[in-house]
């Protein structure tokens, strides 16, 4: 896949995309993510550029993806056999991965590909905090034997979007936007695909493994919560 990413980035040249997209001062609210500077990442964003593909598009599909997500991990709970879960697992993972792919290139195309919107901010805005709660509502279902799952569930989905608005909070009053972790949305996503791979190799212990997760989640988004606010305090205080 990498020298296909590669061939195709060399053959686009940078019609669409500018080597220094930092000077753009819409660069500077934007989380900061190493992947962005990959060359198949690049070469992908411009495709989808040349393709006529728009940001609002893709930052829709990401929720499309987040619903799969969600949709099988509420499937895991429902006692379909051990192959039955593995396979549910994989496709959790694999929606997580693709709706953070989606949530990188929207903003790619938007910003390097000169496809902004005035619409733009809503729809980066809304189908993520929509997304956080499908994928941890749908976790909140996949481990019914375990009495505390469904609590720890919505919980952490009341927390990742309580979280996010306390990022943008920081907008508002003029601190920035505060990309703090150690529960930003990269890492929830992470420990939620972690889990389901752990969960697709050992079907037996998904009553375990998936309550562990959200547990691990909440705490590091109440984390979180309080290193966002402790920077806004302090950036505001002293301005």
């Amino acid at each position: 896949m990498q020298w296909a990413a590669n061939a195709i980035g060399d053959l686009m040249g940078n019609k669409y995309f500018s080597n220094s997209p930092m000077n753009d001062p819409a660069s500077s609210n934007r989380r900061p993510l190493k992947t962005r500077d990959a060359r198949w990442a690049t070469a992908l964003a411009k495709t989808l550029t040349k393709l006529g593909v728009s940001p609002n598009t893709i930052s829709v599909a990401s929720g499309g993806f987040a619903a799969l997500a969600g949709v099988s991990l509420w499937g895991v709970g429902l006692d379909q056999g051990d192959w039955h879960r593995r396979g549910l697992l994989v496709i959790a993972a694999a929606g997580v991965q693709m709706r953070l792919l989606c949530n990188m290139l929207d903003g790619m195309v938007a910003i390097e590909g000169g496809c902004r919107t005035k619409s733009g901010e809503l729809f980066n805005e809304l189908p993520d905090r929509i997304s956080d709660a499908l994928v941890f509502i749908g976790a909140a279902y996949a481990a019914p034997s375990c009495r505390w799952t469904l609590e720890l569930g919505w919980s952490v989905a009341v927390l990742s979007v309580i979280t996010a608005y306390v990022r943008a909070l920081g907008v508002t009053m003029g601190a920035g936007q505060q990309f703090l972790g150690p529960m930003a949305k990269p890492h929830r996503m992470a420990a939620v695909t972690i889990a389901c791979f752990l969960g697709a190799l050992a079907p037996l212990y998904i009553s375990e493994i998936i309550p562990v997760a959200l547990a691990v989640i909440a705490l590091g988004c109440v984390l979180t919560l309080y290193r966002r606010c402790r920077r806004i305090l302090m950036t505001v205080q002293a301005q």
